[in-house]
């Protein structure tokens, strides 16, 4: 925890105080090492610190965490970088970690590591290599976007097989076959991750290229399904009558009706109310279904594991939305996207829409016999 601090905090303040792309580029990669780090020793503390009845409650304090800044952080920071400057958008949030920081130490008072692991064992610097692997391949899915002649149709494939066969270590055995219970958990979040994460960035450009909305008011979509994320995963955590197994049906059908909305709206030229309001299903679903998927992991875990499977989740959730969102912009290219038109967008949902499916066939494998 300490550690993916520092991490986070000297990345800021590389990119804040960068002078040339390289550096801030090397800012930007030290302060994702450390939110990754954060990400998953956060889950550890909260599974060694609070009962598992309390778990749903705090996952949804979670999705808050994230949908509050989501919701107030852009306007923020284009204050920040109209007045004093873009780098205080970078080097005032220093403050705010380290002072976030201070909030924990007193809950981690109780928390210990192994003693006797001071060492990495080969199997984790092995994993490292994987991981390393899986982040080079999914980088060359998506500049393969913008490749032209045979590399186009060669290159998306093949990255995507190294990406497939390179993080197969750092999940949970038989994840990529949907097995009960926490393989099923991991891939059901990288599928709905990709479905909700690699949807959402065309539905602003959806709404700004085919109905001439201003930036701003296209972003009125965005809004509403962080709103309802962050009431959904309220709603989840202080009924308990709504199962695990519900929420997983609930999470699939709010992003159902929001990608067929979505669809609809592209091929129909509906009116653009209809994409705020079925957007707005789609932060429903996430909100029922993420921090349960959270829950169900820690409750999966024993001690000893609970640290590599929260990466596991972290991992399936950033690298499914990585390769979906390149996947659908390996798409939206190849429909012409420089030739303009509502079909790109039919076929960029579309392909979400397969993703969605797939979550439909999976999530009900989250439950164990």
């Amino acid at each position: 925890m300490f550690a993916s601090v520092v991490f986070f905090s000297v990345g800021l303040l590389v990119a804040g105080t960068a002078t040339a792309m390289p550096l801030f580029v090397a800012g930007r990669l030290i302060h994702g090492l450390g939110g990754g780090g954060l990400t998953v020793s956060l889950y550890v503390i909260v599974a060694r610190v609070y009962p598992p009845r309390l778990h749903p409650r705090i996952f949804a304090g979670f999705a808050a965490a994230w949908v509050v800044p989501s919701l107030i952080g852009p306007l923020i920071a284009g204050l920040l970088a109209e007045t004093v400057g873009w780098r205080w958008v970078f080097l005032g949030v220093v403050a705010l970690v380290v002072l976030a920081m201070l909030m924990v130490v007193p809950a981690m008072r109780g928390v210990h590591g192994p003693d006797d692991e001071a060492d990495l064992p080969p199997r984790d610097l092995g994993r490292i290599g994987w991981a390393v692997l899986v982040a080079a391949a999914v980088l060359v899915l998506t500049l393969s976007a913008e490749a032209t002649g045979p590399v186009q149709w060669i290159l998306p494939p093949l990255a995507a097989a190294v990406a497939i066969v390179a993080i197969r270590p750092l999940l949970p055995r038989r994840t990529l076959r949907a097995a009960r219970g926490l393989p099923s958990v991991i891939l059901t979040r990288s599928l709905v991750a990709g479905t909700f994460f690699a949807a959402e960035v065309y539905v602003p450009l959806l709404l700004v290229t085919q109905y001439g909305m201003s930036a701003a008011l296209a972003g009125l979509a965005l809004t509403a399904a962080g709103l309802s994320w962050a009431a959904a995963s309220w709603a989840q955590g202080r009924f308990e009558g709504i199962s695990n197994g519900t929420a997983a049906w609930l999470g699939a059908l709010g992003l159902s009706i929001a990608i067929g909305s979505l669809i609809a709206t592209a091929a129909l030229h509906l009116p653009p109310a209809v994409v705020v309001v079925g957007w707005a299903f789609a932060g429903a679903g996430m909100g029922v279904l993420y921090p349960r998927l959270g829950v169900l992991t820690l409750e999966y875990s024993s001690r000893d594991d609970q640290g590599f499977n929260s990466s596991a989740l972290s991992i399936a959730d950033s690298i499914g939305s990585a390769i979906s969102l390149a996947a659908t912009a390996i798409v939206f290219a190849a429909l012409g996207a420089a030739a303009g038109g509502a079909v790109p967008f039919v076929g960029a949902f579309a392909f979400t829409g397969v993703l969605c499916a797939l979550a439909w066939m999976v999530g009900p494998r989250i439950l164990r016999r």
